[in-house]
């Protein structure tokens, strides 16, 4: 299933990947399916990236129609252990950012779970 909102999309994964895609693999993906150089393509994610951080720090929610949204959860404090000593311990009140995965990559994921060696969480 394809996303069908008439953008290109970038086909990162021809085959059976053996690790996880870094920011060096996604930058290369970019500038091969764009036709860049790699300092643009260098640039362009960064822009992203730092763009995507911002709007976090902001207290903002990010939402990719068809991939997902990041937004911040707050967390209130409490008091925890320290599992090696078993002495109680106050855990500050925190905000940690979160995503949330949108139903067409969800799709799509389940959709090639066949396809593609599954690895346990």
């Amino acid at each position: 299933m394809r996303p069908t909102s008439g953008v290109q999309t970038i086909d990162c994964i021809t085959s059976i990947r053996e690790r996880d895609m870094t920011k060096a693999d996604l930058i290369a993906a970019l500038e091969k399916q764009a036709n860049i150089t790699h300092k643009q393509a260098e640039t362009v994610v960064n822009i992203c990236f730092d763009s995507c951080i911002k709007t976090l720090y902001e207290d903002e929610r990010i939402e990719i129609r068809g991939f997902g949204s990041f937004a911040n959860r707050n967390y209130k404090a409490y008091e925890g252990r320290n599992p090696k000593t078993g002495k109680v311990v106050k855990v500050p009140p925190k905000k940690v950012p979160f995503f949330k995965v949108g139903k067409e990559l969800k799709e799509m994921v389940d959709a090639g779970k066949d396809k593609y060696v599954i690895r346990e969480a």
